[in-house]
């Protein structure tokens, strides 16, 4: 069958797609590489089509949506701090974005949409681990506008008949992750500093925790919600288990320095994954013990990356607190 991609090119979506290809379905990749890295295609290339395209406006780019079976929609702007200071570019990615997919789905007649909705919804929980029905708590622009996408494509489905699913992404991290531009997840910006010999910049006492979740666990899962029969389904992606910023230092085997706790920054994420254990029948397998390890191992694909500099990394970290105090 022919399915299709949408930010292919980026942290989870190459990780998918390197799957998808070692089968023998058709496979699409579109991407603005805006964030995503033509590098995270090389070794697989030969098996994909990839488009150019910007999805928040529409063109030829839909086309390829003719005769495909399905959509995994991963295509969206990260991060916090920049979605404070450009609301709009948030929108026009994440929300006008979405619509544009689903319009395009709608037409083409495509039987399955995946999307990749984000644990940011939450906001600061109150009940932990964390249900599906847990209230909703907006408190940037990045999680109304993946908030406002999730409830586009499970709208869409419902009234035009398109089995779609929700999967609420918690902590991702592993091969490929970006360790690229001035902000983004703990993960990237310690990689950055231990490439570059420096302590990692620990925010707080570093006792907060949180549910780190390996990218081929998620692969996984969203590989089992594209083939399953369940529909206008929202299901938490976790790694079962919640685990200190202290921890990852440890195991990372650097030295640290500590900076201010930043506003608004929950003490603990942790994914209630009932919901996927029972309709997706599945369960994480990469502890946070091995995911480190595996990123060890390959520390020389990061190496050849752009990657932040400490400087940026402070810059950033100054950003936070004069947006979000």
């Amino acid at each position: 069958m022919k399915i299709i991609v949408s930010g292919g090119a980026g942290f989870i979506g190459s990780n998918l797609v390197e799957k998808l290809a070692k089968g023998n379905n058709e496979i699409v990749v579109i991407d603005n590489f805006s964030t995503g890295r033509m590098e995270n295609l090389l070794n697989f290339k030969k098996k994909i089509k990839i488009v150019k395209a910007d999805i928040s406006k529409k063109g030829k780019w839909e086309k390829n949506f003719k005769n495909a079976y399905g959509i995994y929609h991963l295509a969206a702007r990260a991060d916090i701090v920049p979605s404070i200071k450009n609301p709009n570019i948030y929108f026009e990615a994440n929300v006008q974005g979405t619509k544009n997919i689903m319009e395009a789905a709608r037409k083409y007649n495509l039987k399955k949409v995946v999307y990749t909705a984000s644990s940011s919804c939450y906001g600061i929980p109150k009940k932990f681990p964390t249900k599906e029905n847990e209230k909703i708590s907006l408190v940037y622009p990045y999680a109304l506008t993946k908030y406002l996408g999730e409830q586009i494509v499970l709208h869409w489905g419902k009234v035009y008949k398109i089995k779609a699913i929700s999967l609420r992404l918690f902590n991702v991290y592993g091969l490929r992750s970006r360790t690229s531009g001035t902000y983004g997840a703990v993960f990237g910006v310690f990689l950055a500093q231990k490439i570059a010999k420096k302590p990692l910049t620990v925010v707080g006492d570093g006792n907060q925790t949180r549910d780190f979740t390996f990218v081929t666990d998620v692969v996984n899962a969203l590989i089992k919600s594209f083939n399953s029969k369940i529909s206008n389904e929202i299901i938490n992606i976790g790694s079962d288990k919640t685990q200190s910023i202290n921890k990852i230092v440890k195991l990372l085997k650097c030295e640290k320095v500590h900076i201010p706790k930043r506003p608004g920054e929950p003490d603990c994420t942790w994914a209630d994954i009932t919901k996927a254990k029972k309709l997706l029948l599945w369960k994480p397998k990469i502890n946070l013990e091995k995911g480190i390890e595996i990123i060890i191992k390959n520390i020389d694909y990061w190496k050849k990356a752009p990657i932040w500099s400490p400087k940026k990394i402070s810059h950033a970290t100054k950003d936070w607190f004069k947006l979000l105090k």
